[in-house]
């Protein structure tokens, strides 16, 4: 049995993530080789840029959502060994059939809820579901934390953010409306969702923190496919000029969605090419259309506002465009969107009474000026296509429900593409 309780390991120290994500539960490696730290370096975990593919941009120290300052995320990843499950209690559970599952929670101020930030949104195409949406489009701010899951799972997932919210006093307003979003892990989990539990997702919140993240088959990206390979959980930022404001923009993905026929990886159809030359890869063919589903969610620290923040959000399609993405019929396509700046804008309600002569609090913003958005937007759209990517190169293959198989991206392969025959030239 294996329970994962991922929060956010390091990608580059002397630990395995299998270890990491044991020892986060207090757990032991049952079923599964020990590593733990030695005096011999554990070989890096490659991202994109590793294998050779090219991306426009400056990275941020970390190419994550979390170099946006004060951003912090959070994993619990559920994935069954030998018939087990281990509930959010410790206690362990016999399981018919494999679970592969898991939560995300994107925090953008932290453990802070009583500041919310400005928001953005857009739906490229609506097969899907994110809860608490329509009061982040009307007042324009976002509060409590953005978590993403599997389909099944949302309901339960939002139930528990706001009995989070209770124990800790966390929303301004007397009622909550999370932010829950969505993509479908059936393939792989076959308990469609009904193993989470409350403590499960308040580990997830409670464990998020700033630094490096893992990615491929954690948290909520624990089950998914993304074009044709294994996909799940990735992440990437940039840094716009200095002359733009030197402002951060990260990205974080969690891809459910194309078919390999379509993918692009620096202009290289990847998809095709490795289909073509691995005949074996259990991946789309090429009558495979897209029914799957991405979230996205864009963080800045940029003093941008709600309808500012909305047209962030539409960017991040022209990035799952660049990838190869096509928004099919039955994809849920739902971006997200806020700007850590300007703290203390959402004044806190207060009751109005005639005796009251007190003047209204105003709230002092600061806003960048539309023309200037440029840098932005661009910085939007290349961490996205950067973030899905990546969600890719950090995933394993996987074996789910009736022994579904989805494999990963072969790296190999990837980087001969890349740097051989078909590499794209330099930016």
């Amino acid at each position: 049995m294996m329970r994962s309780f991922y929060s956010v390991p390091p990608r580059r120290l002397g630990w395995s993530i299998t270890t990491l994500m044991c020892l986060a539960a207090g757990g032991t490696l049952a079923g599964q080789a020990a590593q733990t730290a030695s005096g011999g370096a554990t070989p890096a975990v490659e991202r994109a840029r590793d294998l050779g593919a090219p991306f426009e941009g400056t990275p941020g120290p970390l190419n994550a959502i979390t170099d946006v300052p004060g951003v912090e995320v959070g994993y619990t990843t559920l994935i069954s060994e030998n018939n087990q499950l281990t509930t959010g209690s410790g206690a362990k559970v016999a399981v018919t059939d494999r679970v592969v599952t898991g939560i995300t929670a994107i925090l953008p101020r932290g453990k802070d809820f009583h500041d919310p930030v400005f928001g953005g949104f857009f739906s490229q195409n609506g097969n899907g579901e994110m809860t608490g949406i329509h009061w982040v489009q009307e007042s324009g701010f976002l509060e409590g934390p953005i978590m993403i899951t599997g389909t099944d799972i949302v309901g339960t997932v939002r139930d528990a953010v706001i009995g989070w919210e209770i124990e800790h006093k966390g929303t301004q307003y007397p009622w909550s409306l999370p932010v829950v979003a969505e993509t479908w892990d059936g393939f792989y989990n076959g308990f469609h969702g009904y193993t989470i539990t409350t403590p499960d997702t308040w580990h997830a919140i409670d464990t998020a923190a700033t630094g490096p993240l893992a990615e491929g088959n954690v948290g909520g990206g624990a089950g998914m496919g993304c074009f044709g390979f294994k996909g799940g959980s990735g992440t990437a930022s940039r840094v716009v000029p200095a002359a733009a404001g030197g402002y951060t923009v990260g990205v974080f993905v969690q891809c459910n969605t194309g078919s390999a026929r379509e993918l692009r990886i620096g202009g290289v159809a990847v998809g095709q090419l490795v289909n073509q030359q691995n005949a074996n890869a259990e991946i789309y063919g090429d009558l495979r259309y897209d029914m799957g589903s991405i979230i996205i969610v864009v963080a800045t620290n940029a003093p941008v506002v709600g309808a500012q923040l909305d047209r962030l959000a539409r960017r991040a399609t022209l990035g799952l465009g660049r990838v190869g993405g096509t928004s099919g019929d039955g994809s849920g396509d739902i971006f997200v969107s806020f700007s850590t700046a300007n703290r203390g804008a959402a004044v806190p309600p207060r009751r109005l009474s005639g005796a009251d002569t007190s003047t209204l609090p105003k709230a002092q913003l600061e806003m960048m000026p539309n023309w200037a958005l440029g840098p932005i937007f661009d910085a939007t759209i290349q961490a996205t296509e950067e973030a899905i990517i990546n969600a890719m190169v950090g995933a394993k293959t996987i074996t789910g429900m009736n022994g579904n198989v989805r494999r990963a991206l072969p790296h190999e392969d990837l980087r001969r593409l890349m740097k051989g025959t078909y590499g794209p030239t330099a930016w």
